[in-house]
Order: C-alpha cells, then sequence, then structure tokens
C-alpha cells in the first residue's frame, strides 16, 4: 500500500450471527418438511436439511462510514480497500501492525500515515483532509486596494459577480482579498486578467489590483 498514494485501508468489525435455516435441497427436503409439520406421504421419517451458518453484518453506522468514504474516494480519484478483520482474523501480520492501539471502528488509513478511527470522526470535510485532490476549476487571487469609501456597497457589487468566491477583508497595504474560481474549460491566465481588468477595476471604488494565478492547485476542502 505504501507503494500506491491514492489507495487506502478501510478497517470494519463486523458482528457475527448464526442463523438456522432449512437448506432447499429438492423433493427430499420438501417431503421431510411437510412432514415434521404433520403433512402426509413419502419420505416421512426424514429429517429437515438444517445447516448453522455463521452470517457477518456492520452496524449502520459503519456501513453509513463505508458508503462515505467510498463515495469521497471516487470523487477525488482514490480507491479503498475495505477489509473486515473478523473474517480475515485480528492476527494477521498485517492487521496487526496496521491497527495497534486501535480501540474503535472503523478505521481508515492512508498510506502516509494519517488515520480516522471510530463513527465520529468519518465526515465529508476529515475524509477530504485525508485524500488531496486536484481542483477541477481555476482559481485566482486578487489583492484590492480602495479609497475612502462604503465598503459594504463594494461588498455587495463584489458578490454579485460570479467569479467570486469568497472575501477577505485586511488591514495593511491592501484592503480585500478576493478569492476567484473559473471553469477549467478554456480558463486560463488571461481570462483571469480580463475579468479583473475589466470588471473588477471596472468599480469607481477601486484604486488598484494585484493577481496571483497558481500553476497547480490542490485542495483539502470538499469537492462539490
Amino acid at each position: 500500500m505504501a507503494d500506491d498514494p491514492r489507495q487506502l485501508m478501510l478497517y470494519v468489525q463486523s458482528k457475527k450471527a448464526v442463523t438456522t435455516f432449512y437448506r432447499s435441497g429438492g423433493p427430499a427436503a420438501v417431503q421431510g418438511l411437510g412432514s415434521t409439520m404433520g403433512g402426509s406421504g413419502s419420505g416421512g421419517d426424514e429429517s429437515p436439511a438444517v445447516a448453522d451458518t455463521p452470517v457477518h453484518f456492520l452496524s449502520d453506522d459503519q456501513a453509513r462510514c463505508v458508503a462515505l468514504t467510498e463515495e469521497v474516494a471516487a470523487s477525488r480519484g482514490y480507491r479503498i480497500q475495505v477489509v473486515d478483520i473478523e473474517k480475515v482474523g485480528r492476527i494477521e501480520r498485517l492487521i496487526a501492525e496496521h491497527l495497534k492501539g486501535v480501540q474503535r471502528f472503523p478505521v481508515l488509513i492512508a498510506p502516509r500515515g494519517g488515520r480516522l478511527e471510530g463513527v465520529s470522526e468519518f465526515s465529508s470535510v476529515k475524509l477530504a483532509e485525508m485524500m488531496p485532490a486536484e481542483l477541477k476549476a481555476l482559481r485566482a487571487f486578487t489583492y484590492i486596494k480602495v479609497r475612502g469609501g462604503d465598503l459594504d456597497r463594494i461588498r455587495q457589487i463584489l458578490e454579485t459577480l460570479a467569479p467570486v468566491k469568497e472575501l477577505h477583508f485586511l488591514t495593511g497595504d491592501w484592503d480585500i482579498l478576493v478569492v476567484l474560481e473559473f471553469p477549467m474549460a478554456g480558463a486560463n491566465k488571461r481570462t483571469v486578467l480580463d475579468f479583473v481588468t475589466e470588471r473588477i477595476r471596472g468599480i469607481p471604488e477601486v484604486l488598484d489590483t494585484s493577481t496571483i494565478v497558481p500553476e497547480y492547485t490542490v485542495t483539502k476542502f470538499p469537492l462539490f
């Protein structure tokens, strides 16, 4: 697993129940069942085919964690290997090494050592932190300097612009940090700068801007 940074191990702990059931085995089994219930006919001396079969099942809480983990992994390009420790045995070396000190299940282990343990730890945010992913959109960051005026009005104007995803109000040389996001298809540095110079610098109160367009971006935030 250490050689594959995009595969994670998810350990669960099922419960085992033993069920007794009639095994469907043809006419003899049917006749035996009928005689047991007081029916008549040939084969009345035969007993029904009964088997004690162990059945493993996950609690709803653990099953939800598995489903959520697999959903997040699929959206971010990761693979999840699910191992039920009750089925493979607790004493296997690989499991013993990975689960040393574990008290609660399920347990998700990343190749670089990150770990989530217990049902309460499994959330979209924490799973996203375990599985960093490339953004599917082009992001950029613009610093804005404004002249004295109504910041609420400037905020309202910026909020109406679709590429504006976040606004951060600062102290110092710059007054506002704007996080921009553009669909990846057809977007490039010029797309960003055209938007900044035409739309943001077109606001009367804006005196100056400075924009950063990253070459490559990875996020730990959930992808929506």
